[in-house]
């Protein structure tokens, strides 16, 4: 069990000597099932209630204070996605507790305020949240987490206005890119001499320019969302149904199935694993004469009731717990790595074919500033203190070179000196994507101001920072900086120099 349920376990009542399971199924977001709950425990009288909860979500049930969030596992490169992932399920239930007026979870509270009121035992047999939430994104494929994130971002407003201001901000980034080694892109250079004053039509002429790139890139790149989100929220949208149907072995069976198709080994770590691990826990406790009555969701019922009748089947429960690493390869971790190898195979070949001190600095000098400039003012317009944004940009370029030193986690680390984030944050976010009246814009500056929120959107757009200055702005300087050795052309030069010598080198040494 849970560390609190074995701690609960020592004010147990004596096993009645009876030995059995009765297993009730439930709607987490059920008025009925509330009552079938309280009924079902008043009429078995057991010796214990066992819940499908973990000690995390048993004290928020219990209105106790939630749990301060790890921040070295918040600050990990998966964990952001599995906070999204996370927050992706109790979004889902939080929004059917609106829609049926009841609040999520209330079946498992009425388990545990009945077994108080009556004096039985009551035992926790989930699996802890964050374990599950972990394997559960580990097992989705690449295409199955986007889908889970585009249906997220599908609930923040209309899937038009969503599209065009994700299409907008990277349209800016793009046009200030772009606008500094080019252009312009759009307005013919010279249309406004005859107009204005020669200084004068040039700046207009250039804002013009960078305001109908920003509009053509969020057109190019917002239309295509929206119609993505369009898709997710059609998707998304539920049939009406009577919700007494709700714990209807057909309809939760079909339910169960279509989740599957969605995403096999999703389903395996949501359902499959916790139906054993929960099945572990009421075979030890009937192994142990007590007469128990679980109360879990009506979509884990049949599984449980089959490791129940027959557990010998039961996988060993070491292959439930603990986290796990993905079973593919991670494109984003090999990319990463590949330009992390090709800046230092860059360097190393430049010293190799003779480059001058002088020009190594001024390479070195221009990856470090334009890191600090892009990672920093990211973290900035993300929400971070002055400090944390400072930090972002001082550690933005050992992103460049070593990937494993993510810039985000420095900045992530200095910005907990000011913020505290924990469990509550996710129900505030909640709240704020049930407002469906605000603009898209007003939504996302009050989901800034939730710490935990604040926090992955600082960690993430610094090292977005870092990566923009690295992949793309850095590359684009290196005519101007290598100048006076012959712009790129006396580049590739040292470059094959730096070959040659290192062929040599290794040639001599074999």
């Amino acid at each position: 069990m849970t560390e609190h349920a074995e701690s609960a376990a020592d004010e147990f009542p004596e096993p009645s000597g009876s030995g059995r399971v009765d297993v009730v199924g439930t709607a987490h977001v059920s008025e009925h099932s509330v009552q079938e709950v309280e009924s079902a425990i008043e009429e078995a009288e057991p010796d214990i209630v066992a819940v499908e909860l973990d000690e995390g979500r048993y004290r928020q049930i219990k209105g106790e204070t939630p749990d301060d969030l790890d921040a070295s596992d918040l600050l990990r490169g998966n964990t952001v996605f599995q906070f999204l992932a996370y927050w992706m399920l109790s979004y889902i239930q939080t929004r059917l507790g609106e829609r049926f007026d009841i609040e999520p979870g209330a079946d498992m509270k009425a388990g545990i305020e009945t077994a108080e009121r009556l004096g039985l035992g009551v035992a926790l047999v989930d699996r802890d949240i964050q374990t599950t939430v972990q394997r559960f994104w580990a097992r989705l494929t690449a295409v199955e987490k986007l889908k889970l994130i585009g249906s997220l971002a599908a609930e923040m407003g209309p899937p038009l206005t969503v599209g065009v201001t994700v299409g907008a901000v990277l349209g800016g980034m793009f046009a200030v890119v772009a606008g500094a080694f080019g252009g312009p892109f759009i307005v013919p250079g010279g249309s406004l001499s005859g107009i204005l004053p020669g200084g004068l039509a040039g700046a207009v002429e250039g804002l013009l320019d960078t305001l109908l790139l920003i509009c053509v890139v969020a057109a190019g790149i917002g239309i295509p969302i929206a119609a993505l989100l369009t898709r997710f929220r059609s998707e998304a949208d539920v049939e009406e149904f009577d919700m007494e149907q709700l714990t209807d072995t057909d309809v939760v069976s079909a339910m169960m199935e279509e989740f599957r198709q969605f995403s096999p080994g999703g389903a395996e770590a949501l359902i499959d694993e916790r139906d054993a691990f929960i099945a572990h826990r009421l075979v030890a406790l009937r192994e142990a004469g007590y007469h128990v009555l679980a109360v879990v969701g009506a979509g884990h019922r049949e599984g449980i009731e089959g490791y129940l009748d027959n557990p010998e089947t039961l996988p060993p429960m070491e292959s439930l717990t603990g986290t796990e690493s993905g079973r593919r390869v991670s494109l984003y971790k090999l990319i990463g790595y590949g330009f992390g190898v090709v800046f230092l195979v860059f360097f190393g070949l430049l010293i190799l074919g003779g480059a001058s001190q002088a020009v190594l600095l001024r390479l070195f000098v221009a990856l470090v500033v334009v890191n600090a400039v892009l990672a920093g003012g990211l973290a900035k317009v993300a929400g971070a203190h002055w400090s944390s944004a400072i930090a972002a940009g001082a550690f933005g370029w050992l992103t460049s070179l070593f990937p494993l030193l993510a810039a985000g986690w420095f900045a992530g680390y200095v910005e907990l000196r000011y913020i505290s984030v924990n469990i509550s944050d996710i129900g505030t976010l909640n709240e704020i994507l049930n407002d469906q009246e605000s603009p898209i814009l007003d939504l996302v500056n009050r989901m800034r101001q939730v710490p935990l929120f604040r926090l992955i959107l600082v960690v993430a757009l610094t090292n977005v920072g870092s990566a923009i200055a690295s992949y793309v702005v850095f590359p684009l300087l290196l005519p101007y900086i290598s100048s006076d050795i012959g712009g790129m052309e006396g580049v590739s030069r040292l470059l094959w120099q730096g070959v040659r010598e290192g062929t040599q080198i290794l040639v001599g040494v074999l």
